[in-house]
């Protein structure tokens, strides 16, 4: 998908100057409230008219102010999941899912319901009433309406900013299988940066109504991991724990780690804040912390007065921060040894 944008929009004392040319099937559009997020993707999805300028999708023109050109929302293809789910309280869950599907040409129709059904596990809750569904439930039931609308971009406006943590990383999981399983490419819209790491391999970055930067999720986290609550966010993957003293042994290469909490025969996603590794010249001779990492440096970055140290801990990466002080007492270069504490609470179980 290769998505061009060069649109004006007034609103109000609001402007914005919309100025990207972008190519990738996963596409984040990063910014703090208020910058303009969602004034592009309505421009993109024909919910608002440019002042002026052109919007191509692909080699098809959405939209020109020289060439008269203004495509319907309905002929854009294009499905949408907002921050709330949008369905029909008047509609059961089935009438929900297939009401974007009964519109659909028989052309474009894809994609099988009883597939997404499956892939959303939404059998159980197909005679239920919306009113009856939990948060996650009703996100789940929205994503479906839109895919079933067999739409060649899918944009994904904050789908995840109503739901608490817990239900946020569980819905994170059937957002990207369906666009993997039905070759979907999606914008999605969020100003956490979590969600554009585990989302994203593209960012686009929107600040005071303009578009400031193209970049990816690794960048963007590097260069805000000074002025983010916790730093950078380290994202683990760990399977299959040992409950050994109260405490999960995890298997993360050929390391291990102690963790606090943890879920026994299944896969988890473990959130580190960069903030709560230690770092050691030598290796400690007694200490709390239940991991203790020996670790080559591989690289090191600047964020606004503090220093990343990307760390190789036999070949699986860390992200550790340091004030620069810090980093020049330690004599910190690429290729030092260094050892990482990491108290077995600091992991954050997010899935």
């Amino acid at each position: 998908m290769r998505l061009r944008i060069d649109a004006d929009k007034k609103l109000g004392s609001f402007s914005l100057e919309a100025h990207a040319d972008v190519s990738g099937e996963r596409i984040g559009i990063f910014g703090s409230s208020g910058s303009g997020k969602s004034t592009v993707v309505n421009l993109v999805a024909g919910l608002l008219k440019p002042d002026k300028g052109e919007i191509f999708l692909d080699d098809e023109s959405l939209f020109s102010s020289s060439k008269k050109i203004d495509l319907s929302p309905e002929k854009r293809r294009i499905a949408i999941v907002f921050q709330h789910s949008m369905l029909f309280p008047h509609l059961s869950v089935k009438a929900n899912l297939l009401y974007g599907y009964k519109r659909c040409a028989i052309e474009n129709r894809h994609i099988k319901p009883e597939s997404l059904i499956d892939l959303l596990k939404l059998k159980p809750l197909l005679n239920r009433g919306v009113k009856h569904l939990s948060g996650g439930e009703k996100q789940r039931v929205a994503l479906g309406r839109a895919v079933l609308a067999n739409p060649r971009l899918l944009l994904m406006d904050e789908p995840l900013s109503a739901l608490d943590d817990r239900l946020r990383f569980q819905i994170i999981p059937y957002l990207k299988s369906v666009s993997e399983e039905f070759r979907i490419p999606y914008l999605f819209i969020s100003h956490s940066l979590t969600e554009m790491q585990l989302m994203t391999e593209q960012v686009l970055v929107v600040s005071a109504g303009r578009i400031t930067e193209t970049t990816t999720p690794e960048r963007l986290a590097r260069n805000r991991m000074a002025e983010s609550p916790k730093g950078y966010l380290n994202l683990l993957r760990l399977a299959n724990p040992v409950l050994q003293n109260g405490l999960y042994l995890y298997r993360w290469g050929t390391n291990s780690l102690c963790i606090s909490d943890g879920k026994p025969d299944e896969e988890s996603l473990f959130e580190l804040s960069s903030r709560e590794i230690i770092l050691f010249k030598n290796h400690p001779e007694a200490i709390s912390a239940r991991n203790l990492l020996e670790c080559r440096v591989t690289e090191m970055f600047n964020s606004d007065g503090r220093v990343g140290i990307v760390l190789s801990a036999n070949g699986e990466k860390l992200v550790a921060e340091i004030v620069r002080a810090a980093a020049d007492e330690l004599d910190i270069t690429p290729g030092s040894t260094l050892f990482a504490a990491i108290k077995a609470s600091s992991f954050s179980r997010l899935l």
